[in-house]
């Protein structure tokens, strides 16, 4: 099942994905051309389809591993990664893509995703950990302050789902980047903060518990590395989750929508319509 099929397959209620509350924080207005107006992506990252891509390669891998099987071989991965992505840059054919130092071609793009999954091939450690479920869509009632039900549910897909040796659930969410990842950056995260809260929710660990979470970065580098950064999500953060998601459903029913410049706009699908707005 695709992101998006597990996406579809959800209650037909009022939802809101971290990828929703993520963009109307970083941006409202990019919110409203995306969600609102669902409009046509002036021009696409290669960031974007290579993410996908490298992501697809992973997601076989350690479907296998939660199958009981052998790891699937690297050139496997390579042919699903090259695969993903030629179609990704295909379905996307009509529009701009915005390529980039790391990746400032197809031919490279290739070349450095296949780099990243032999350095994932090769430094990825499973020992201790067993694999519960990969791409895990799950959903969750939103409530208020004040413990109320919302109109909406909180909807996620889990990249990876693990038990370690203590019997204690592990979420872990895989990244590209060409940056490493602080542990402030991952403690801060909105992201874990939505899947711990998901978890919880769902009966995966016990109300009041925290959730451990890491981060599996492949940075693309020369010579590509898989760097681990880990995190722990308490009940409190995931109560301020919450409050956070609220308050961002709360800007859209109101209608708030405006520029927020950072560091994202030279990535914008939608930069040309901003200017103009």
């Amino acid at each position: 099942m695709s992101r998006q099929e597990a996406l579809n397959s959800f209650s037909q209620d009022l939802y809101v994905s971290h990828n929703q509350i993520f963009t109307y924080l970083n941006c409202s207005l990019k919110y409203k051309f995306h969600y609102v107006e669902k409009r046509k992506p002036e021009r696409i990252s290669i960031t974007l389809p290579f993410g996908k891509a490298v992501h697809a390669a992973e997601e076989l891998f350690y479907g296998s591993m939660k199958a009981g099987n052998n790891k699937e071989p690297l050139q496997v991965l390579h042919e699903k990664f090259e695969k993903v992505l030629c179609k990704g840059l295909e379905k996307n054919s009509g529009t701009p893509i915005v390529w980039k130092k790391t990746t400032p071609d197809k031919d490279a793009a290739l070349a450095m995703g296949k780099a990243m999954l032999t350095a994932f091939y090769e430094t990825i450690d499973l020992s201790g950990y067993a694999v519960v479920d990969v791409e895990l869509p799950l959903s969750a009632r939103l409530y208020s302050d004040t413990g109320l039900p919302t109109d909406f549910m909180l909807v996620g897909i889990i990249d990876l789902l693990m038990m370690d040796e203590h019997s204690e659930a592990v979420v872990v969410d895989n990244k590209t980047a060409a940056q490493p990842m602080s542990e402030s950056s991952a403690d801060e995260n909105l992201q874990m903060s939505a899947y711990a809260y998901l978890l919880a929710a769902n009966k995966y660990v016990f109300p009041t518990s925290p959730v451990k979470c890491r981060f599996d970065v492949l940075r693309k580098l020369k010579k590509p590395k898989l760097e681990i950064v880990q995190t722990v999500r308490t009940a409190q953060d995931r109560k301020r989750f919450a409050k956070i998601a609220n308050a961002v459903l709360a800007g859209i029913d109101a209608g708030i929508y405006m520029p927020q410049p950072n560091w994202m706009c030279s990535d914008c699908s939608y930069s040309d319509v901003c200017k103009a707005w």
